[in-house]
């Protein structure tokens, strides 16, 4: 379980959209974190960790060790690599919180031939309804990549008012050989250039009916 953080100051809109044009002022409170749990083969133990932006708007979540590749050397496990992150997040009194965006970035280097899939989700815990993404890259690639989820207003799931549940979001990296040659390597991570990940997830707030 990683460190909870907290932020003060929230925002009712990160975009002013019309849905929430109208809505009382923000309240003089905080957007908290209380745990997070990071599990799966891109994730291993201590090479995840999360922190809220100062103005609670935002929180990210780094990766240190998430690298998905194929071509001599890798094994058929290491072409997927998934990381799923459980969170649970207290907004103020009387209001409840939505993901509506959320940016990812890295660097691949693919072989003419071969492709890449980055895919994400998101849902609270016990809710059916589930937000999904899928971003492709064809070879030949040799660059850094970047992603953006924008979630429409209209199918924006907040979640339940006056119910604690998980928000969880995962995530996946697949690299596959298509018409590459087998002695080609292809792959990739989620990183920067300081071999460390941000993964900006956004929030809105609505007042609680």
């Amino acid at each position: 379980m990683l460190r909870a953080l907290a932020a003060t100051g929230v925002a009712t809109s990160l975009f002013g959209s019309p849905a929430f044009a109208g809505s009382p002022p923000p309240p003089q409170d905080r957007i908290v974190i209380d745990s997070v749990t990071a599990s799966g083969t891109g994730c291993p133990t201590g090479t995840a960790a999360a922190a809220v932006s100062p103005d609670g708007t935002a929180f990210t979540v780094t990766y240190s060790n998430y690298l998905a590749q194929i071509g001599p050397g890798a094994s058929p496990a290491d072409a997927q690599k998934d990381c799923r992150l459980s969170l649970h997040v207290h907004a103020p009194g009387g209001f409840t919180y939505a993901v509506v965006s959320a940016g990812y970035s890295g660097f691949a280097s693919l072989a003419p031939g071969a492709s890449a899939t980055q895919r994400a989700s998101y849902h609270f815990q016990g809710d059916p309804r589930t937000t999904t993404s899928n971003h492709h890259f064809k070879g030949p690639f040799d660059n850094t990549w970047r992603t953006t989820d924008t979630v429409p207003v209209t199918a924006v799931v907040f979640a339940p008012c006056g119910e604690e549940r998980s928000l969880d979001i995962n995530t996946e990296l697949q690299v596959a050989q298509g018409t590459s040659s087998p002695s080609a390597t292809s792959f990739m991570e989620m990183d920067s250039t300081d071999g460390r990940i941000s993964t900006v997830y956004r929030v809105a707030l609505q007042r609680c009916k």
